[in-house]
């Protein structure tokens, strides 16, 4: 699969299943039960609920982020990891190289000399070669026993929720404010998942071996919910997340609702969407109406009319730009995590996410989906037929990048 790397960006939409992403023969991380999960809604009760976990740690810190920023978020983060550093507690930090570029050297520098440990993932000048290759999951784990997962970076724009930037008229036009997103904290054995996938993360760098510490202690049941992480792995050629998520939808009976930041689709996960709908399933798609670059939002476009001509349903957000990954089917199956559906996410980088079998987690997903369309506006397919000749334009020349978007 990676060998699509070495292909023009420019293939036509024929030559598109050729390069699929492949699917794995089996999942690396077991079904684990006796689990609890507690869903938290944008930036600031994220941060929030991290901090406190954080606030009670006694043995180790383990934070993976695609962004640390040394805004506000990060600096009131970046205390309380020096604080926890001096009290002995180990604290390994893992930021990935783009995604935090933005971010000064200093402010790295200063966390090493508090005694937390470090780590630059696939270093731009030092790995260009693995320049795509992004670690873009957001991981925290403490003590091996509290665990967090989903698409909320340590990064100013979740300083504010996203009600509050939907309340205040043109906040189309910010995209450094107040970023709608979902992610998830769990107790159980499923948290052992996590770990070892974070510190997989930081064996793969030349940074050292992780410091000595209870990474895996004990775990008794906390809740009754089945729980299980799925993992995109660039350098296994393989996209858990990719195969379950397909494996889902075709299975589907009554509804596929799902909540995407970034939705540039595959020709077997669109055509699955397709069949779904055309089958009498509820195919259902939160997407964002704007976002902070804009080639992505009209690559995924370019595939509106198809969808809405087999009954897929498809809602836009204008209002507070729309980073989540969530989906919810059938009332039975969630997935909260760090995936989008694009290639980006299934080919290049590496993601987490969790998959709850619970139908109580399951309707609270939809309720919060709910909540959702309501705050979002319901694409017309009349309307998307008869939409101006420039933005088709724009859809069709995002659309030939759509691979490495």
């Amino acid at each position: 699969m990676l060998a699509a790397l070495e292909g023009c960006a420019l293939s036509s939409p024929a030559s598109a299943p050729a390069r699929q992403p492949a699917p794995p023969a089996s999942l690396t991380s077991p079904l684990t039960q006796g689990n609890e999960a507690r869903i938290l809604v944008d930036g600031p009760a994220t941060h929030a609920a991290m901090r406190a976990a954080i606030a009670r740690a006694r043995d180790h810190v383990n934070l993976e982020s695609y962004i640390v920023d040394d805004s506000p978020v990060g600096e009131r983060l970046a205390e309380l990891l020096k604080k926890k550093a001096a009290q002995g507690v180990k604290v390994n930090l893992l930021y990935d190289s783009v995604g935090s570029i933005k971010t000064p050297r200093e402010f790295f520098e200063r966390l090493r000399k508090a005694g937390i440990a470090v780590c630059e993932f696939n270093p731009v000048k030092r790995e260009p070669a693995k320049l795509n290759n992004r670690d873009h999951r957001k991981i925290l784990v403490v003590d091996g026993r509290v665990a967090f997962t989903g698409g909320v970076n340590i990064s100013e724009t979740y300083a504010s929720g996203s009600a509050r930037a939907r309340s205040q008229p043109g906040k189309e036009r910010d995209r450094k404010d107040g970023w709608r997103d979902t992610h998830v904290q769990v107790e159980g054995p499923v948290v052992a998942q996590l770990q070892r996938l974070s510190l997989d993360a930081w064996a793969l760098q030349d940074c050292g071996p992780a410091p000595e510490a209870r990474y895996f202690p004990p775990l008794e049941r906390r809740g009754d919910k089945a729980m299980r992480v799925v993992r995109t792995d660039p350098d296994s050629g393989k996209s858990e997340m990719y195969a379950v998520l397909l494996d889902q939808i075709g299975k589907a009976r009554s509804r596929v609702w799902l909540t995407m930041g970034y939705f540039v689709p595959d020709p077997r996960t669109k055509e699955a969407l397709m069949q779904a709908a055309r089958r009498g399933v509820d195919v259902r798609l939160v997407l964002p109406g704007f976002s902070d670059f804009w080639a992505p939002v009209y690559a995924g476009r370019s595939h509106y009319e198809d969808l809405l001509g087999a009954g897929v349903r498809i809602y836009e957000w204008h209002e507070a730009l729309m980073h989540a990954k969530t989906a919810v089917i059938d009332s039975a199956w969630s997935s909260v995590g760090s995936t989008n559906l694009d290639w980006r996410s299934f080919v290049h980088n590496y993601e987490d996410n969790l998959v709850v079998q619970d139908a109580g987690f399951a309707r609270q997903m939809e309720q919060r989906f709910r909540e959702d369309v309501a705050a979002s506006v319901e694409v017309d397919p009349a309307a998307w037929r008869a939409r101006r000749p420039g933005e088709k334009l724009k859809e069709w020349f995002a659309r030939q990048w759509e691979y490495l978007l």
